[in-house]
């Protein structure tokens, strides 16, 4: 049986739900969009939840609802998928990377105050795997120097840090999520944007349907109800009522497939404990891991990546390796003016890192499947 390194889960609730929306009266964005929304908002204790088409498309409204643009510098981690900094470069602001931590893989926020420069206008942390960053020492840096914090949270759904769902800490200005089918819930594909600013809510509702604004109070003089106003440079980031029904009924299962990441990953830890040349991804105290990945180290001066990878692939188990540095693509290094070597725990991480099967689906057995053939690869 083929295990792939993560899958969606869905259920009879699930096909229910995307049913009765195809016999609604809405198919784009209705009710069902909002219906989500609120219960993202519950998930998470963020005064607002603004659902868009995917993860990517709500990182750029982010930094459009930033206000970042031409001139401006953003910084963010080079271990995350591109789009955490292509995110800067859609709005014309420039990414700039700080290396990362060599026990969490994420970013080191001791680096950022060095990496800050006259242009800085935001800090892009990312929660990798699941894994809280140091948002209390993001944000503190970004207090000092009147920064911007959009968290990446892609990764983080039902994590907690210091007891509080990532995207309601109240650290970030604004919060990222996805919901593309490897991770902790699905829409198909979607994403969404968390903040508690009134402010930048009603300027991302707006952004994501074409910068349009239909609101009495708001244009002026009244032209009839059909009038409206496109005030900002918007795009269509909607999220059909389709997704959204998909959404929320997984997300009414959040709580059971967090807990079954962490009990599938407690298996993982169990097996794979003193292995030479292998490491897990710490756990700080006050950080609850949502574990969206099981990523391991394997100290290339010791196992071979390439041929654990290949033999594993060979007995059908797929593992991944997130992620090929940002800062060793062209593109970003035409972008942010990095090259290979900048950054040396992050170029470390990435000549060891890969990501076991993990989602809620496997079973006990799977997981001791995996552990095993990786044993008899590394020789152990």
């Amino acid at each position: 049986m083929k295990l792939p390194y993560g899958r969606q889960e869905i259920d009879d609730d699930d096909v229910r739900a995307v049913v009765e929306a195809l016999r609604s009266d809405w198919l784009t964005q209705g009710p069902a969009v909002e219906r989500f929304e609120r219960a993202l908002e519950a998930s998470t204790g963020a005064r607002h939840a603004v659902a868009v088409a995917n993860g990517t498309v709500a990182l750029h409204l982010a930094c459009l609802a930033a206000e970042l643009g031409p001139g401006d510098e953003g910084i963010t981690t080079p271990i995350t998928f591109a789009a955490s900094a292509t995110c800067l470069a859609y709005v014309g602001a420039t990414p700039r990377f700080v290396d990362i931590e060599r026990d969490t893989f994420n970013l080191d926020a001791t680096l950022l105050a060095a990496a800050i420069t006259p242009r800085t206008r935001a800090i892009i942390p990312v929660h990798f795997g699941g894994l809280p960053c140091d948002l209390v020492a993001v944000r503190a840096v970004a207090d000092r120097h009147g920064l911007v914090v959009i968290a990446d949270a892609c990764h983080a759904l039902g994590a907690l840090l210091d007891g509080k769902p990532i995207g309601g800490t109240g650290l970030a200005e604004l919060s990222v999520l996805s919901f593309h089918p490897v991770k902790h819930v699905t829409t198909a594909e979607g994403g969404a944007v968390l903040t508690d600013d009134d402010t930048l809510a009603r300027r991302l509702r707006r952004l994501r349907h074409h910068g349009i604004v239909n609101t009495p109070d708001e244009i002026a003089p009244d032209q009839g109800g059909w009038y409206y106003e496109i005030q900002l440079l918007g795009t269509n980031a909607r999220l059909s009522d389709l997704h959204a029904a998909l959404g929320a009924s997984q997300l009414a299962r959040l709580d059971r497939f967090v807990a079954r990441r962490r009990e599938l990953v407690a298996r993982y830890r169990a097996a794979l404990a003193g292995v030479p040349g292998l490491r897990l991804q710490a756990e700080p105290a006050g950080r609850t891991h949502s574990y969206h990945l099981q990523v391991i180290w394997l100290d290339p001066a010791q196992h071979d990546r390439r041929r654990v990878y290949d033999e594993l692939r060979a007995q059908e188990i797929f593992t991944q390796v997130h992620y090929v540095p940002v800062h060793f693509h062209p593109l970003h290094q035409r972008l942010s003016g990095a090259k290979r070597g900048d950054f040396p725990v992050a170029e470390e991480y990435y000549a060891g890192a890969l990501s076991l099967p993990l989602f809620p689906a496997m079973r006990d057995e799977d997981v001791d499947r995996v552990t095993a053939a990786l044993l008899r690869v590394l020789g152990r």
